[in-house]
């Protein structure tokens, strides 16, 4: 069940927590100090790279005549997508890169090649989901508003089809970013006036996309039109599927606690550390498979530093982890393919009764 002391469940003394805070802020200071040219050169690169796939992608999916090249085509593109919306949008968003000063890289100025606006998504994630991390009846990413994922939230009806809400945002998961960020800034809205414009803003964003992705790009084949029009379609398909399995296994795993919401009142910034490790969860990777995550294989470590550069969670992890262990505080981790079945099972189960048997994840 939900946490309501995040000191008592962790078995901390207020000295303790005050201890692990000062550890956690010195971590920050030394990456912030030590952040550079190399950094710089990172993110540049990634950029350069992430476009110069998507050309070439494009350019095999025009170029070839086979069925297979159009397949290599379609996954190079769905690669490049996947890359640009995690490993770049959604780092540069979170202001990874504000301390560059370049009005290119800037969170403020950045806007992604998905169907939301990148200033609805930065409330509705940056603010809300981040600060107010995994408590139930605050937290809107804590099921999306649309799966129950913890027993804290009564079953109803409607939850019977969980399995088919949860297959169909896979599939269309940067609709369902788009209409969460909507929903946030209408509930934050203080005159219809207000809602309006932002639906307004919304509308205008995904027409720009649609006509890029399905009206503009597919006519610059000329006859070959319908290729390059179904291999953006699939493409898009295939980067919200990552998409969402990347975002899932951080936040829906077992090991992964909720909260209640009088744990923010009065909450020290130790307490918020503790919240967001004991909320969120790592898998196993790689340095390839970190980077097409935009490493949010890291998760845990994005959650208590969402504005440190991606490229250095790998190092920050090993800290965070000699922490927990010091602390005896769970580090949630482990394969990719366990978290994602892990919570694929807790979503299917919840979506029953509870007095059928549910998922050990409370």
């Amino acid at each position: 069940m939900a946490i309501t002391d995040v000191a008592d469940y962790a078995h901390l003394s207020q000295h303790d927590i005050d201890a692990l805070a000062a550890a956690l802020d010195a971590i920050r200071i030394e990456i912030e100090d030590s952040r550079g040219a190399r950094d710089a050169a990172y993110i540049r690169r990634t950029i350069m790279f992430q476009r110069a796939l998507d050309a070439g992608a494009r350019l095999l999916i025009f170029g070839s005549r086979s069925r297979r090249g159009w397949m290599l085509g379609v996954g190079a593109l769905a690669v490049a997508k996947s890359i640009e919306n995690m490993e770049i949008s959604h780092n540069v968003v979170h202001g990874q890169w504000d301390w560059m000063n370049d009005p290119e890289i800037h969170s403020t100025t950045w806007e992604w090649d998905m169907a939301g606006l990148t200033s609805q998504w930065r409330y509705s994630h940056n603010y809300r989901h981040h600060l107010f991390a995994n408590i139930v009846g605050v937290d809107d990413d804590l099921g999306f508003g649309i799966m129950r994922v913890t027993r804290d939230v009564a079953w109803r009806p409607r939850n019977l089809m969980q399995p088919f809400r949860n297959a169909l945002l896979a599939v269309i998961f940067e609709w369902g970013i788009a209409l969460h960020g909507l929903h946030s800034e209408h509930e934050r809205a203080t005159s219809p006036t207000e809602r309006s414009a932002q639906t307004r803003a919304l509308k205008a964003k995904i027409t720009r996309q649609v006509v890029k992705d399905y009206l503009l790009i597919p006519a610059l084949n000329g006859p070959r039109w319908r290729r390059a029009l179904t291999a953006n379609a699939a493409a898009n398909i295939l980067r919200n599927l990552w998409a969402y399995a990347v975002i899932f296994c951080g936040h829906f795993p077992d090991g992964v606690e909720t909260f209640t919401p009088d744990v923010v009142q009065q909450e020290s910034k130790g307490e918020w550390y503790l919240r967001q490790m004991l909320g969120s969860a790592n898998f196993r990777a790689g340095p390839a498979l970190a980077f097409l995550s935009g490493n949010l294989c890291y998760q845990i470590e994005h959650h208590l530093f969402p504005d440190l550069p991606s490229n250095r969670y790998a190092e920050i992890a090993r800290q965070v982890r000699a922490l927990c262990d010091e602390y005896g505080l769970p580090y949630t981790t482990g394969p990719l393919l366990s978290q994602f079945l892990q919570t694929q099972r807790t979503i299917l189960k919840l979506a029953l009764p509870d007095r059928v048997p549910s998922a050990s994840r409370t």
